[in-house]
């Protein structure tokens, strides 16, 4: 049926690290310690471990076992392994999964990185600035604990824009990465110049997606291992961030089974043993809470209405948070926790790769969004506008709080231009660096990209029909109460057609849709030219249920501009960094409340390479 500017140098007034600890080496041994037991795999680890037979530290001396612990094999973490081994530091890489999963859920996303008045802006007539990108930020993140939870979050927002605006670009071309020529325009925002959302484009995909975001890290990884420089430690579940007088010295926990799962499939955890190691400094870079709904429901904020009782999952199982709770022990302070980023265009994955996997619909501006209902969504809830003020109005509405799901409404042109898919997978002739494969499925050729066809086609939550009464009934076969009623959609489908005779209208939305075509790559790639949803040259019609998609966490770990984890007091921990989004992704919530998308692989990659540089200058010799 369907056819195939800143730089990673101290702020000024941000306080010196700390003296470097000498290494903790044994006069008697010369090097790495000989590993008393052996992981499967061959990886070494030491002694198992008890409560009742764990060492004291006191008296207790044997050799470090690297300059730097890093928790976690994310982008985060590997970025900060680059910095740490460029300057000759000794690293090693701990991580629960196997060796399949290096670059973490960075691997499966899209690869969309914010710049701010790039060449590829201004190749399309796009004119930014740091100053418009800063009043958007501002807009977007509102924050409001400024003299508390946001008072490093606001700092590091404010040099990850500069960054954003100067030498970002430059630095991500240095490792290699290249953008398409199109630059999206996503979370266009609340229609207000001073609120939430992008004044202009500013979503730059990266040719290869995030496997291609990812790449040049796990090169450099893989070649400080050849060199000596970093060990990895697959397969070792950190417990507990070890503690002596007040400073972070080095890391406890089990050593788990040897798994072969894929990459991003469910591993066990069958502990085999335990493991210590010791350094002078640890990085935390563990990632974020989606995969896990207990806790994305435990925090759920009051602002954002009633959890939802049934949600898809974007992310991998291992991003479960257990570093949140086991940095807080050793004394980190945890801030702006009610603070997530959920979507509410999840589909259900008819292929899946992880227990309840979600994809996200990344629309255009086209398609009709109505609730469980079949009342339109008023502006700005619009596809691609405001992400978690949709959420907030679906959750809060106690009419329609109670139901977990909403509705697009469109047409098969619609979805031919407008449709894509976040994720690696979902976008294989991106990932796999094909320009001509590019040109034929989004430009030039016709009908939907294989991947929309194939969910059309398959996905459990798409329904097609040639008029609207057979799709009503489909989509209300789709739900367990039949809620929708033909008569009431069309009214509606039928006044918002009306507006599109005129190449002007009082409609937002349509508004919306002519304001895109004016941007040359909307109108070329990701904007449908403007139809009556009801005419049947257009068809057939499409609905689309939409779940709500677990994703981001944006509180976290606070830190300071130099990614030094933060005690209650404001006090930095010995020895101790955090980076990515067990961060916030800076600060403990550099995005405030809202994000402006292409912000969590940059500031991934923005906090690692701050936290990597930092330890590696409080490790010097």
């Amino acid at each position: 049926m369907w056819p195939r500017r800143a730089s990673g140098r101290r702020c000024r007034g941000t306080p010196a690290p700390p003296p470097r600890r000498p290494p903790r080496r044994s006069p008697s041994v010369s090097g790495p310690a000989r590993p008393e037991g052996w992981a499967l795999g061959g990886q070494p680890h030491r002694r198992t471990l008890s409560s009742s037979s764990t060492p004291s530290r006191q008296n207790w001396s044997r050799p470090v076992d690297a300059d730097v612990i890093i928790v976690g094999a994310g982008l985060a973490g590997l970025t900060a392994a680059h910095e740490l081994t460029s300057a000759g530091r000794k690293v090693a890489l701990v991580e629960q999964e196997n060796a399949a999963n290096l670059g973490g859920q960075a691997w499966w996303s899209f690869g969309g990185l914010f710049l701010v008045d790039s060449a590829e802006q201004r190749r399309l007539r796009v004119r930014d600035s740091f100053e418009l990108a800063w009043n958007d930020w501002l807009g977007s993140a509102q924050f409001d604990r400024r003299d508390d939870e946001d008072s490093w979050g606001y700092r590091w927002a404010r040099a990850y824009v500069e960054f954003a605006a100067g030498e970002k670009r430059s630095w991500l071309v240095g490792h290699g990465l290249k953008f398409l020529p199109t630059v999206g325009w996503a979370e266009r925002g609340d229609l207000r110049a001073d609120g939430h959302g992008n004044s202009v484009p500013r979503f730059h995909v990266t040719w290869g997606t995030g496997t291609g975001v990812v790449a040049p890290f796990v090169a450099s990884a893989k070649r400080a291992a050849a060199a000596g420089l970093l060990t990895f430690h697959h397969r070792h579940r950190v417990d507990e961030l070890v503690v002596t007088d007040g400073a972070v010295v080095g890391v406890r926990g089990t050593v788990l089974a040897h798994d072969d799962a894929a990459r991003g499939v469910a591993s066990n955890r069958e502990a085999i043993g335990g493991f210590e190691l010791s350094a002078q400094a640890v990085i935390v870079t563990s990632g974020g809470i989606g995969a896990n709904h207990e806790l994305v429901r435990r925090l759920w904020p009051e602002r954002l209405g009633k959890a939802p009782g049934f949600m898809v999952t974007g992310v991998p199982a291992y991003v479960d948070g257990r570093m949140l709770q086991i940095s807080e022990q050793a004394g980190a302070r945890l801030v702006n926790r009610d603070r997530m980023w959920h979507y509410t265009e999840g589909l259900r994955n008819w292929d899946p790769v992880w227990a309840g996997h979600g994809i996200r619909i990344l629309p255009g501006p086209s398609s009709m969004w109505f609730d469980a209902l079949g009342r339109r969504l008023p502006a700005p809830y619009l596809p691609g506008y405001d992400t978690l003020g949709t959420l907030r109005h679906l959750r809060t509405d106690p009419e329609i709080a109670r139901y977990d799901h909403s509705w697009f409404v469109l047409t098969r042109q619609i979805v031919e231009k407008e449709f894509a898919l976040s994720g690696s997978e979902q976008n294989p002739d991106i990932t796999a660096n094909d320009r001509k494969a590019f040109l034929r499925e989004r430009l030039v050729g016709k009908g939907a990209p294989a991947p929309v066809a194939a969910f059309v086609e398959k996905g459990a939550d798409f329904a097609v029909a040639r008029d609207l009464e057979e799709l009503v009934a489909k989509m209300n076969a789709m739900t367990d109460e039949s809620l929708l009623d033909a008569a009431t959609l069309r009214r509606q489908i039928e006044a918002r057609d009306r507006q599109i005779a005129n190449p002007y209208s009082k409609d937002a939305q349509v508004q919306g849709i002519r304001n895109s075509r004016r941007y040359i790559g909307d109108r070329l790639g990701r904007t449908a030219t403007p139809h009556r949803i009801l005419d049947p040259a257009a068809g057939p019609l499409i609905g689309v249920k939409l779940n709500i998609l677990t994703r981001k966490t944006l509180g976290g770990i606070q830190t300071d501009l130099d990614s030094r984890v933060l005690t209650a007091d404001g006090s930095p921990i010995a020895g101790l960094y955090a980076a990515g989004e067990v961060a916030g992704f800076g600060g403990g919530g550099m995005h405030g409340y809202n994000a402006l998308e292409g912000t969590f692989l940059g500031g991934c990659l923005f906090s690692g390479r701050t936290a990597g540089r930092a330890a590696a200058e409080s490790t010097a010799s």
